[in-house]
């Protein structure tokens, strides 16, 4: 696309626009006289308000008293008139074509070599409404929606410190499209808001569509198992976390903002722990990172106990479960494999079919594969309860799930190969990659190790909120 001025021509300048769009049927060219001047007014079908456009640009600008020249046209709609409180400068038609397709109306003019841009977007979005990854009780009911605007000023409205810093971005050479770094500029330090433009500078994608295109550049390059750069559904999360000295991304049609850094603590946090005593949180708390460990290793100990370590097992228990496990035809890691992978094909058909569908396939596909898989033989019911409850403890802990799902099936295999010295081989591994995991020299296992006393108020305990609020704490303290 060009990147050189605005033909002066106005009917060259039509031509070119006409050639660089295919011909596009939804790119609008109204051609009207302003002041003495012939003009045109560009935008694209769908994309704004037709209501807008004639109330505030046509009406005024076809009303101009006559002009000396496109110049004094451009002056005046300047001086005199406020058509739109968001006036960007169009001096190319890459600009150009960026702008009309965001919602924005260009008029140009015969002599010109630039245009000037209104915004009068009124294509049709989703309101805002409760998240439905990140649920709560005692808190908003507001979440994030695909529309930039309407998430910046949902974060700007709890937070309305003149601190709070958005600055816009485009990135993506084909979609170009529009990010929002968020950041509170007395809590971030410039260095690492500089590392994290640097990083979004990388960012040689044709098409960001997804929070996924720009985690990996906000990420370390050495593999690690679990997120350093989280994501989020609700403005007041993002907005604790701005306040704790962290940079969230906001993607345009996306309702997730990405944040940076993470820490692995903040994965059993929710918004309601605030909500509650201190004692039930700690509680809580304490249940999530049980129902992690249950989640990962249960399948592989029951393997690795039952086949390698029985004397683990009183009698009473053994004797239980060598008469059910009798009756299977196949192997203890490979009744657990079948059980895990089908729980994944139902979880996945339930997600991907539609909704009124999915629900319904997820819980007949459960009871009858679950009960004839026993009823055959080809399961025992011990296994069974076993895979179930590793399974609904991995639900504890959502933002997990997809790691814990990997790390369930890699436990079992080691369990089932070597037994308890397999299962302590491989935690000793993930253990190594989640304390070496860092982001932006933060490490991801703060404020545990490195130990800090300021951060363990609120990771296995959470302290009263008057203590909270006022110790000025930001992830910075982590820093190495």
């Amino acid at each position: 696309m060009e990147k050189n001025g605005l033909l002066p021509s106005l009917d060259s300048s039509i031509k070119e626009i006409r050639r660089i769009s295919g011909g596009s049927s939804d790119v609008l060219i109204n051609r009207f006289v302003s002041g003495g001047i012939h003009c045109a007014l560009l935008c694209c079908e769908g994309m704004v308000s037709a209501s807008v456009i004639t109330e505030l640009i046509f009406e005024p600008v076809t009303g101009i008293p006559q002009q000396k020249d496109a110049r004094g046209l451009y002056r005046y709609i300047n001086e005199e008139l406020l058509l739109s409180t968001d006036r960007p400068e169009v001096n190319d038609y890459d600009t150009l074509f960026r702008l009309i397709n965001s919602g924005f109306a260009v008029l140009i003019a015969e002599g010109m070599t630039g245009g000037l841009a209104f915004g009068v977007q009124g294509y049709a979005s989703r309101g805002v409404q409760e998240p439905s990854g990140e649920g709560n009780i005692m808190g908003a009911h507001e979440g994030f929606t695909e529309t930039i605007r309407i998430n910046m000023s949902q974060i700007r409205r709890r937070l309305k410190s003149p601190e709070l810093v958005m600055e816009l971005l485009v990135k993506g050479s084909k979609s170009h499209t529009d990010l929002c770094l968020c950041y509170m500029k007395d809590r971030v330090p410039k260095e690492l808001m500089e590392r994290i433009r640097r990083s979004l500078d990388g960012l040689g994608t044709e098409a960001v569509l997804s929070t996924g295109y720009i985690r990996p550049f906000l990420e370390g390059e050495r593999f690690e198992i679990f997120d350093t750069a989280g994501t989020t559904e609700r403005p007041d999360v993002l907005c604790s976390k701005l306040i704790e000295g962290r940079v969230a991304v906001l993607v345009d049609g996306v309702p997730y903002a990405v944040v940076v850094p993470r820490l692995f603590c903040e994965s059993f946090q929710t918004l309601d722990d605030y909500a509650y005593k201190p004692y039930y949180a700690v509680f809580i708390r304490w249940l999530k990172y049980a129902a992690f460990l249950t989640a990962i290793m249960l399948p592989s100990l029951y393997a690795a106990i039952v086949m390698y370590h029985p004397e683990l097992l009183n009698s009473t228990l053994f004797m239980l479960l060598v008469e059910a496990e009798k009756k299977a035809p196949l192997s203890i890691v490979t009744e657990s494999l079948f059980a895990l992978i089908m729980y994944e094909m139902i979880r996945e058909a339930g997600v991907r079919l539609p909704k009124p569908t999915g629900g319904a396939v997820s819980i007949i596909s459960g009871l009858i594969i679950g009960d004839a898989a026993v009823n055959s033989g080809l399961i025992s019911t011990p296994l069974l309860t076993v895979t179930a409850l590793s399974v609904l403890c991995g639900l504890v802990v959502p933002e997990l799930e997809p790691q814990m799902t990997v790390l369930r099936l890699a436990f079992l295999i080691a369990g089932g190969a070597l037994g308890i010295f397999g299962v302590s081989l491989l935690a000793c591994a993930v253990l190594v990659n989640i304390c070496s995991a860092e982001d932006y020299g933060f490490p991801y296992t703060a404020p545990f190790s490195p130990f800090r006393s300021r951060g363990m108020g609120d990771t296995l305990v959470r302290r009263g909120i008057k203590k909270l609020q006022h110790r000025g704490f930001t992830v910075e303290e982590y820093h190495e």
